[in-house]
C-alpha cells in the first residue's frame, strides 16, 4: 500500500516566538491569568461523576502519568512501527483511565476552549492521503460533565475559557489513540491551544490540571518533538541531524533544567526545527502536569520528523 500523500495540506498557523520567558504575563482582556490564580486549591474532576466516587487513594489505584506523544503524519493511524508498538504497550501497561484530557497541536483557538461534545466525530483534517485513512473512525465519547467542571474551575481561577459543544476529534487526537486505546472506550475531553499561549502558559495550564492524575484521568499533549514539513523526505531512511540534535538537547533540558526547556527558542536555528510552535507546545502542557520525564520511545520518521514519546510523573 502506498500511503504517500499527493498533496498534504497542513499549514503553520503562526511563527515560533523567541524568548518566551520575557513575555509580560500581566492580565488583560486578551490573555488568561495563569500566573496569579485566584484560587489555590487543586482542580478536581469529582463533580463530573455523580454515579460513583473518584478513587483518589494511591493505595487503591496508582496515579496516572502525563504523556507527550509525537503523533507524526496522519498515516500513523494505519502504520505498524516501533512508534505504534510503543503506544500499544502504554495502553496495555497503564491502569485504564477514567477519562483522557488531551491537547492537540491541531486545535488552535482565540481563547482557551474545552470540548463538551458528547459524541465527537472523527475529523479527517488533511488531504491527499490514501483513501484508507478517510474510512477510519474513532468513536470514543466525550464527557460534557467533565468539560463543564474543568471550565468552571479554571474560570474561578481567573483563566478565561469556555466549553465548545461542537468540537470534533482531529487527527492529533484519534491517530495516536487508535493504537493507545483501540477499543475507543475511554471518554475524551480535548483542550484547545490558544493562539497566544507560549511554553510557559502551556506549562502552567498543565500544572493547574495536574491533580487530575490522582483521579484516574490521563493527561496527554499531542504534537511532535520536531516538526518542519519543508524538511520531510517521505519514507526516507535518512535522519536529519539538525532535528535529532535539537531533540537530544531539549530532552537534556527537560531532565536537568526545566526553565531552560521552557526557553527552548534559545536553541540556535530553532526555526529550522519548528518554523511554528504549535507542535511543540503540547509538550509543555504535559510537562506542567508531571515534570519528572522518562523516555518511552525515541525515533525519527520521514527524515526530519521526531517521533519521541515522553512520560511525566
Amino acid at each position: 500500500m502506498d500511503a504517500r500523500p499527493n498533496k498534504c495540506h497542513m499549514r503553520y498557523p503562526k511563527p515560533a516566538t523567541p524568548n518566551a520567558q520575557s513575555i509580560n504575563p500581566q492580565r488583560n482582556d486578551n490573555r488568561d491569568d495563569l500566573h496569579s490564580p485566584l484560587i489555590s486549591t487543586p482542580i478536581t474532576a469529582a463533580a463530573a461523576w455523580t454515579d460513583t466516587p473518584i478513587i483518589s487513594s494511591a493505595a487503591k489505584r496508582p496515579k496516572l502519568p502525563a504523556l507527550f506523544i509525537s503523533h507524526g503524519a496522519p498515516t500513523l493511524a494505519i502504520e505498524q512501527s516501533a512508534t505504534t508498538s510503543a503506544l500499544a504497550r502504554i495502553g496495555q501497561n497503564l491502569p485504564k483511565p477514567r477519562a483522557i484530557v488531551i491537547m492537540s497541536a491541531h486545535w488552535q483557538s482565540a481563547k482557551l476552549e474545552i470540548s463538551s461534545n458528547p459524541e465527537p466525530k472523527t475529523w479527517h483534517d488533511f488531504s491527499g492521503f490514501t483513501p484508507e485513512l478517510y474510512e477510519l473512525q474513532y468513536p470514543a465519547t466525550g464527557h460534557p460533565a467533565l468539560a463543564e467542571t474543568l471550565a468552571q474551575q479554571l474560570s474561578a481561577r481567573g483563566i478565561v475559557c469556555r466549553v465548545n459543544p461542537l468540537r470534533v476529534s482531529d487527527h492529533g487526537v484519534w491517530a495516536p489513540l487508535l493504537h493507545l486505546y483501540p477499543q475507543a472506550d475511554i471518554p475524551i475531553v480535548q483542550v484547545s491551544l490558544p493562539q497566544y499561549y507560549d511554553s510557559i502558559a502551556c506549562y502552567q495550564l498543565g500544572a493547574q490540571l495536574a491533580r487530575l492524575r490522582d483521579e484516574q484521568i490521563l493527561i496527554i499533549g499531542s504534537g511532535n518533538i520536531t516538526h518542519n514539513l519543508q524538511a520531510l523526505r517521505w519514507q526516507a531512511d535518512s535522519i536529519d541531524q539538525t532535528a535529532k540534535d535539537f531533540k537530544v538537547w531539549l530532552l537534556q533540558q527537560l531532565k536537568t533544567d526545566i526553565p531552560s526547556a521552557l526557553d527552548w527558542q534559545q536553541y540556535p536555528d530553532y526555526k529550522d526545527i519548528h518554523p511554528s510552535d504549535e507542535h511543540l507546545l503540547p509538550l509543555f502542557f504535559a510537562l506542567g502536569a508531571g515534570q519528572r520525564v522518562s523516555v518511552v520511545h525515541q525515533s525519527m520518521a520521514h527524515h526530519s520528523l521526531g517521533m519521541d514519546i515522553y512520560r511525566f510523573d
